[in-house]
Order: C-alpha cells, then sequence, then structure tokens
C-alpha cells in the first residue's frame, strides 16, 4: 500500500491547446489531483522546472516551439529532473514516433483522447514508482534477489532498476545487449534476468535461448521487457523459452505480480 496519495502530486502539464489543457485539468481533479501547473509551451515548461520539481509530467507531443522528445532528452540530461516520471498524451499511432518514448523509460503513453481508466492507471503507475512497495515472497528475502537487467538502452535500463529498486530489488547488475549480458552470466551468480528484446549483437530472444541452453543458468527465471509485446512473433517466443513479457512503458504493479509468480515458483 502505497504512503502517497493521489491527492499527494504536483504535476507540470505542457499542452498548447487550452481547450486541452482545461480538459485534462479537469479529468485530474476527478482523480482529486489538484496541484497542476498548465503551460503551452516548451519554454515555458523549461522556465517552471528551473523553479520547480514536480512528481510527473504529462505532455502532448508537438508545441508550437518544440516537441515532446526534445523535452524529454532535457529533462533526461539534468542531474536534478532526470528521474522524474513523464507521461505522453499524443494522438499518434506511428510505432516509429513511439518508439523513442518507449526507450526512454515513460510511465505511460495515453491515447487522446483518452479514457478514465487510461488516466487512473497511469496515475497509480507514478504512485507505485515513486514509493517502494517491495515484494513480499514466501520463502525468499526480495533485497538477496541478484538480478541482471540487459537493455540496449541506457534510460530505459535506469527505469526498469528503479522500479526493481522500488519492489525491494538490491542487487542489481546492467549490460548493454545480450553479449554483454553473457559475459556477466560467466562471471557472476544471478537469480533472475529482466531483458529488452531488441538490441545489437545478441537480442533478448537469443540471450534466452543460450540461457536455456546452458545447464547452470537453464532454471533462471526471464522477464522479457519490450515495446514489441502484443507482436504474433514475440508470443512463440514467450513459449520458447522466456517466462514472463510485460510492455514497455510498463506498470511497476504489472511488474511487482510478475515478480511474484516468477519468484514464487518451486
Amino acid at each position: 500500500m502505497s504512503h502517497l496519495q493521489l491527492d499527494d502530486l504536483q504535476i507540470l502539464l505542457i499542452e498548447p491547446s487550452a481547450m486541452q489543457r482545461k480538459l485534462i485539468t479537469q479529468e485530474l481533479a476527478k482523480e482529486q489531483v489538484m496541484e497542476v501547473d498548465a503551460v503551452a509551451s516548451m519554454q515555458e515548461a523549461l522556465s517552471l522546472l528551473d523553479r520547480t520539481h514536480p512528481d510527473l509530467i504529462i505532455s502532448a507531443l508537438y508545441y508550437d516551439d518544440g516537441s515532446a522528445d526534445q523535452l524529454l532528452q532535457k529533462i533526461r540530461a539534468s542531474e536534478t529532473l532526470s528521474d522524474v516520471p513523464f507521461m505522453l498524451i499524443s494522438s499518434e499511432r506511428r510505432r516509429a514516433q513511439l518508439e523513442v518514448f518507449k526507450q526512454s523509460g515513460v510511465i505511460a503513453i495515453l491515447p487522446k483522447p483518452f479514457n478514465h481508466s487510461h488516466l487512473a492507471s497511469a496515475l497509480n503507475a507514478t504512485l507505485d514508482l515513486l514509493d517502494q512497495h517491495e515484494v513480499e515472497l514466501a520463502e525468499l528475502d526480495i533485497g538477496s534477489v541478484r538480478t541482471l537487467v540487459v537493455d540496449d538502452s541506457r534510460l530505459a535500463r535506469r527505469h526498469i532498476m528503479r522500479v526493481l529498486q522500488n519492489l525491494g530489488i538490491q542487487h542489481l547488475t546492467e549490460a548493454c545487449d545480450g553479449k554483454e549480458a553473457i559475459g556477466v552470466l560467466q562471471r557472476e551468480t544471478v537469480d533472475l534476468v529482466v531483458t529488452d528484446y531488441n538490441m545489437p549483437e545478441v537480442n533478448g530472444a537469443e540471450l534466452t535461448e543460450y540461457i536455456r541452453q546452458t545447464p547452470f543458468y537453464a532454471h533462471l527465471p526471464v522477464l522479457m521487457v519490450t515495446s514489441e509485446a502484443q507482436d504474433a512473433h514475440l508470443q512463440s517466443i514467450s513459449q520458447s523459452g522466456v517466462d514472463a513479457m510485460a510492455d514497455k512503458p510498463f506498470e511497476p504493479e504489472t511488474v511487482k505480480q510478475l515478480l511474484l509468480k516468477l519468484l514464487n515458483r518451486p
């Protein structure tokens, strides 16, 4: 149970349309989120971020003076703001246009128009990310679980590791692709592997095949976190070695339930 509540959240909303700003603010108010600073441009947002540290940034995709990916790059490069959760609201449906956000550790991508359940789920995911929800395992201390996180996106790795740390996992090792991950496995003892699918050198499927075909590692639970989790070809991969799959962006509660399933098994 989170110590934070929705009415504790302070939100920065960036939306060039005055009508959309009003509608989104009204929807947030229905969720008891009242502390909302709403601006229309990237420059206004950056000026406000110089003075404040919001709990969540909600943004449209395009502004008159820039775009959400440009703003996100500036935020992720900031020492003080790099870990602020970021939510995108957009009518964009093309995968290539949204991939940059999926790989940068956004908390949610909401369609425009979004419905009540979309917003409520994303806000609760924000609470989960900001607060600690340690997983309770029947016969295992979650803090002792040694976890290898594999992703070629540094921002995605950082986001995944933050979620895992909030769930109580303390021993984390990271690798930038499957080839580096294999090297880690050969040197260190690991209890859980969390891997991306699309990576250079050795991808997530090839890494999983290596794990399953190596007797010393074959028992390791593998969680694949990918922006393609609903694709048909990945469904077949899940049946041939991957224990569980989660979408990018993923909700911390989803990961928590997957960990309970993976780590509580005999």
